[in-house]
């Protein structure tokens, strides 16, 4: 008795262990949380097969177009147009790179590089990506007043462009470390958060939901696994702003 007791402590406890290296790994395809799926895509997924990412479920994609004011994704046509083609309501996305250049030149580099918007009902407004820094300084340089208005110009900007408010992804941490978690944009730009875990967690300030999640880096789909949180009707109202 005494020995079978001890066998099931020792399983129970490896189970226990193992249970706790899950916990700690992004979550997989299989745990996809609850929302609408769709994926993000840059030069790193090359050419990619539409129609496979359609028939596993994807009805939403992010292309990445620019990044500062001297890169473009050189397969943004093959992802840009062929999400598109295979019936996926798409949007571009642009690498801010806030010590470079000003965030209303890093708009229009954006806007004239594939970061538009039409009222087609199948494109999405374009998307600020502002994260961490992968070339440098967690936050560019940048104060936390400076980061503010350097993305105040580029919102702005990208409006006076389109008619239409840039979507903001970024991740909680760099949020409040950069930009002190202001909440001065939730009112009119939709969150699209990163966070690879089972649940989204705590949301920059001022936003009460997010709009997108990136929630794994990889899964069934082609680069990053994301959801819209809501239904296919609701991702067509942001498509159109509005009714079409």
């Amino acid at each position: 008795m005494n020995r079978l007791r001890a066998s099931a402590a020792a399983l129970l406890a490896t189970v226990m262990v193992l249970a706790g290296v899950a916990a700690l790994r992004p979550t997989s395809a299989d745990a996809a949380p609850a929302g609408l799926p769709g994926l993000d895509v840059s030069s790193y997924q090359g050419n990619v097969n539409w129609s496979a990412a359609w028939s596993n479920g994807a009805r939403f994609a992010y292309v990445k177009a620019t990044e500062g004011t001297t890169y473009t994704n050189p397969y943004f046509a093959q992802q840009y147009n062929g999400s598109y083609t295979v019936g996926m309501i798409r949007g571009a996305y642009h690498l801010a790179l806030p010590d470079r250049s000003s965030g209303a030149t890093q708009a229009n580099w954006f806007v004239d590089h594939g970061g538009g918007w039409s009222r087609d009902g199948r494109t999405l407004p374009g998307a600020l990506d502002i994260e961490y820094n992968p070339y440098g300084a967690t936050c560019y340089g940048l104060s936390q007043s400076g980061m503010r208005s350097w993305i105040t110009s580029f919102v702005n900007q990208y409006r006076a462009r389109t008619g239409r408010w840039a979507t903001i992804y970024t991740t909680t941490d760099w949020w409040s470390t950069c930009t002190g978690n202001y909440g001065g944009f939730a009112a009119t730009n939709p969150l699209w958060i990163a966070r690879y875990a089972g649940a989204v967690g705590t949301l920059p300030a001022g936003w009460p939901t997010y709009s997108f999640w990136q929630w794994s880096s990889s899964g069934v789909l082609p680069g990053g696994q994301n959801v819209w949180n809501g239904s296919l009707d609701r991702l067509k109202v942001l498509a159109c702003d509005g009714p079409c």
